[in-house]
């Protein structure tokens, strides 16, 4: 049996942005007594993914999704054999089913991470959390998630369903983004052009059609707008674009790895999501130097300067922010990254979390 203080972090996978969030959990315990163990449920071993996360120890325990559907009793055995090992004193769990899965071990508390809106609005999780509550602490990774958490469950102890922000390691980014030329080069955009960008999925969810139609709204004929996603709304979101008259200066990317070291090849980002749970991506943007706009819903209002934001769906007010954006270049580069919104702002949070 282990004479140490472990700390489980127990993940359903590790695929992006898993692998980072899994990274920003365990730097919470930098300088502290603690020992980190970083557990995904499903994904082949990946030393990658295991440099990456840094933890004092990594486990793949390659399991299929399928897998762990419904009561997951194997899993459960098999973390409460890991227990007896490690003894852990409490458990972080990213998303529903290793939260699930963590109450089970006896005498642990369980700090829950929920990322997305929703997480506990069926019947059965309501039921589960109010069975586990004794044990249970609720995250949200914005004040969005949080006020999300506290609706779906009015009884649950509002004073344990708490923000842990997401958070990025400044020194890497501004270390590691390409300058504007060279992102530029590798995306292989002009030099001459004034660049609109927007990274994400090419879903509902991110409304890269307001981000169109604003874009058509503007009178810069030496602007693009630049795209870089995948998703199962490519071909509609290009018919829109070629609707609107603006096809020839629009480019839909694709995936592109790393995006965020190739942000200062944009002149402003935009995101345009109905309701984003959090927004890294402006995060990223805003280590690049670079001006942010955003919707004013989610947590992504939490992030960007209330006089950089539009309402969901308000096109002409984007396409209005735009242009002063371009205006304003001596103010391009105010906003910083809240201390809150690093590494190490991050930690000085969860401590006081940690003290209570």
């Amino acid at each position: 049996m282990s004479s140490e203080r472990w700390v489980l972090q127990l993940c359903h996978g590790y695929d992006a942005p898993f692998d980072d969030v899994a990274r920003q959990w365990r730097v919470l315990f930098d300088e502290t007594d603690y020992r980190v163990m970083t557990v995904f449920l499903t994904g082949k071993a990946n030393p990658d993914v295991e440099s990456l996360v840094g933890s004092d120890k990594t486990l793949f325990w390659e399991y299929r999704s399928k897998d762990i559907k419904g009561l997951k009793r194997k899993q459960i055995r098999e973390l409460r054999a890991l227990h007896e090992e490690y003894k852990f004193e409490f458990a972080i769990c990213h998303r529903y089913k290793p939260t699930f899965i963590a109450c089970h071990l006896p005498q642990v508390q369980v700090y829950g991470v929920a990322h997305a809106y929703g997480v506990f609005q069926s019947f059965w999780r309501k039921v589960f959390t109010y069975r586990h509550q004794k044990k249970l602490t609720l995250f949200g990774v914005s004040n969005a998630i949080r006020d999300n958490i506290r609706s779906a469950l009015p009884w649950f102890p509002s004073e344990k369903v708490l923000t842990q922000y997401n958070h990025i390691d400044i020194n890497k980014y501004t270390r590691e983004q390409l300058s504007r030329e060279s992102s530029r080069k590798f995306l292989g955009l002009p030099e001459d052009k004034y660049i609109i960008g927007n990274v994400g999925r090419l879903h509902p969810d991110k409304d890269q059609a307001t981000l169109l139609k604003a874009f058509s709204e503007l009178k810069m004929p030496d602007s693009l707008l630049v795209v870089v996603g995948q998703g199962r709304l490519e071909r509609s979101l290009k018919a829109l674009a070629y609707e609107l008259g603006v096809s020839e200066r629009v480019l839909f990317l694709g995936r592109v790895e790393n995006a965020w070291k190739y942000f200062k090849a944009f002149d402003v980002f935009a995101l345009s999501s109905d309701n984003e749970p959090f927004g890294m991506v402006l995060l990223e943007a805003i280590a690049a130097g670079i001006p942010v706009l955003s919707t004013n819903g989610g947590g992504a209002a939490e992030i960007v300067d209330e006089n950089r934001q539009f309402a969901i769906g308000d096109y002409r007010s984007l396409a209005k922010l735009i242009v002063e954006m371009r205006s304003a270049e001596s103010d391009q580069a105010s906003q910083k990254i809240q201390s809150r919104f690093t590494d190490d702002g991050a930690k000085c949070h969860f401590r006081h979390v940690l003290d209570r």
